[in-house]
């Protein structure tokens, strides 16, 4: 769309593995488990659990007028509340998190490309954050999602991929135009504003290395997936300015649909239109009637 996120890729275009935090930034379709479906429910702990654990979460202390709590920040004065909303009660055990909404739009520093890079190739996409006033919205669409289609998945097959079924062709992998997608990351990180970030929906199976505890890709698969990311975004754009990871099986959240990430750097919007069939990120349009 949210233990352990973990990538991999080929040819040194990208590697990347996170923490337990990394599930909240990864992508849009990649809840934590507090929003996953087993769940059922957006809030880690019942409001009776958090009231007791963290007697701040619905009964703040005083505080001085220059204190904000995490959750008023970013947010007009005359909407701040005294109790934390629902959804942003997570924050109180994710300090990552809780950070960036602690930090005024107007302070955050977007991540460079270079920093990207270095994040994916040094197997730190837990450092990924997002613009801290995007990440409450974020937050808050997908309590909304979950409560009104039942999952995040749900969501992403009907409405965003428009898939009735998973069936696929006969055709080799990345051959058949009916068997893969390409969209974009709904949910932006806060990077670079010339940063594309695109997610690639398979049909078909991307297996993973039968002999890898953690489920990393196989050499056949990582080799199959950089010869399409070779061939559709490098040979336009340019191998310095792509790289791609994907998570590793055992640590994906979501796992009903298969998929892997590509950034690319200031591309060409014209192609980006053409390889994406015109899609724009779900996050504008949130915005626009916000």
């Amino acid at each position: 769309m949210g233990g352990h996120d973990g990538s991999s890729s080929s040819n040194g275009l990208a590697l990347g593995r996170g923490s337990d935090d990394e599930r909240n930034v990864v992508d849009v379709p990649q809840l934590s488990e507090d929003l996953s479906p087993q769940n059922g429910r957006p809030a880690e702990c019942s409001p009776q659990q958090m009231s007791n654990s963290f007697p701040e979460a619905l009964h703040p202390p005083t505080r001085n007028a220059s204190e904000v709590a995490f959750w008023n920040v970013n947010v007009p004065q005359s909407q701040w509340t005294d109790e934390c909303p629902e959804y942003l009660q997570y924050a109180f055990k994710d300090h990552k998190d809780r950070g960036v909404l602690l930090t005024p739009d107007a302070e955050y520093q977007r991540q460079s490309w270079d920093e990207v890079r270095e994040l994916i190739r040094g197997n730190r996409l837990d450092l990924f954050k997002r613009v801290p006033s995007q990440l409450r919205l974020y937050r808050l669409y997908c309590q909304q999602l979950i409560r009104k289609h039942g999952s995040i998945m749900n969501f992403v097959l009907k409405e965003r991929l428009h898939w009735e079924d998973m069936n696929f062709s006969a055709s080799p992998p990345f051959t058949n135009a009916d068997d893969y997608i390409i969209l974009y990351n709904d949910w932006p990180y806060g990077v670079d504003e010339r940063i594309v970030h695109l997610v690639v929906w398979t049909k078909f199976e991307l297996p993973a290395d039968p002999t890898s505890e953690i489920g990393d890709m196989s050499t056949q698969t990582r080799e199959m997936v950089d010869e399409f990311v070779q061939r559709t975004f490098v040979s336009t754009c340019g191998r310095e300015n792509v790289i791609w990871f994907k998570n590793w099986t055992s640590l994906k959240s979501i796992h009903a649909v298969e998929h892997f990430h590509v950034m690319l750097y200031d591309p060409d919007a014209e192609f980006v239109r053409r390889v994406t069939n015109g899609d724009r990120p779900l996050f504008e349009k949130v915005v626009a009637t916000t």
